[in-house]
């Protein structure tokens, strides 16, 4: 049985082998880590096994019995008017499995409308939604654990509307000396109604496949994890869509002078390869100080690399927070370093009803 799904998986992945980055898809909040401590950790905490019902929001695989009957909220004020958050809550279905429903929204606040004259119209909102339906089950006694999310997507800006299904598929295996291994496609799925029937380019889902790990040193009070990012896509470097030879960097103004030597030949195309690679990795700890309280801090070099300023580097692309239980009740706190000017803290709140 495990190897007929195993091999399901890689057919499944093959599907989306052609994903597109950067600016070229639509519905990208579903990228943005809207759990305090998916991002107290870099941006995902698809590879960390726990009890937690937040763990679900990056990897339905994680969805086990012991988060039944809890219940999590998670919000953000963002930037200005921008604010977002998520909602789950999960119920045990006993030998049948664990199933979970969840909410996440994107509020880009209220805008003031105008027409291709310049003439005031009547003000707008805009939202992102995305409804989603989780169902996880172990292999009868195995360590490994499949979990499926169904995703109903809501767009709407003003008067134009676009609707999506999307799939989350993963597959986590847990032993018992801590080592938790998973690996994730998500948003694969289609655009059924877009916002307007004249659009030059057609939407696309920001669609990925991940690769994530964790281990729990024993008689250590930290667990250490990876995730690799874009599993099926090589290049992550961003180009502009408005330079035809692609090889603009508008993060970067200046040239690297040429030298036809043999070192600085390689010097340049492992410096690139190297530096292309660290664009897919986030890492990072969690200290398990006490059993309720623990630490997390994590590092996401392609979230640095890509909010850089050139005269200002500052400490982009790092990441902590806590988390806290008392009794039946948590509370969890994460700070995200975005850029210079810009940062984002989440507030999350569990209980178990």
């Amino acid at each position: 049985m495990l190897k007929k799904v195993i091999v399901f998986i890689f057919i499944f992945l093959s599907l989306i082998c052609n994903s597109q980055i950067g600016g070229v898809n639509s519905y990208r909040f579903l990228d943005i880590p809207m759990t305090a401590r998916a991002a107290g950790v870099g941006g995902s905490n698809m590879s960390i096994w726990g009890d937690d019902v937040n763990l679900i929001y990056s990897n339905p695989a994680l969805l086990n019995p012991t988060m039944t009957k809890q219940v999590a909220l998670n919000y953000s004020n963002y930037v200005g008017d921008l604010n977002f958050g998520y909602l789950a809550y999960a119920h045990s279905l006993n030998k049948y499995g664990t199933v979970a429903g969840g909410l996440q929204f994107y509020d880009y606040g209220k805008f003031v409308g105008y027409d291709e004259y310049g003439q005031k119209t009547n003000d707008f909102n805009a939202s992102d939604y995305s409804i989603n339906l989780n169902y996880a089950k172990p292999f009868e006694d195995s360590a490994f654990n499949i979990g499926v999310a169904l995703k109903t997507i809501i767009s709407q800006y003003d008067i134009y509307k676009s609707y999506a299904s999307a799939l989350d598929f993963g597959i986590t295996y847990h032993s018992k000396n801590n080592l938790v291994v998973s690996l994730l496609a998500k948003n694969v799925g289609f655009v059924w109604k877009e916002y307007t029937n004249t659009q030059a380019q057609s939407q696309t889902l920001p669609q990925t496949v991940q690769l994530g790990l964790s281990y729990k040193v024993a008689k250590a009070p930290f667990r250490l994890f990876m995730v690799y990012d874009q599993l099926l896509k090589w290049n992550l470097k961003y180009i502009s869509s408005i330079d035809t030879a692609g090889k603009s960097n508008p993060f970067n103004a200046s040239e690297t002078a040429v030298d036809s030597s043999k070192f600085q030949k390689f010097s340049n195309r492992f410096g690139n390869r190297s530096d292309n690679f660290m664009r897919h990795i986030t890492f990072g700890t969690e200290i398990l100080l006490t059993k309720n309280f623990n630490l997390r801090l994590a590092y996401n070099y392609r979230r640095q690399r890509e909010m850089t300023l050139p005269e200002r580097r500052g400490a982009n692309g790092l990441s902590f927070g806590f988390s806290l239980r008392v009794k039946r009740f948590g509370f969890a706190y994460s700070f995200t370093k975005m850029a210079f000017p810009g940062n984002s803290s989440i507030f999350s709140i569990s209980a178990s009803i």
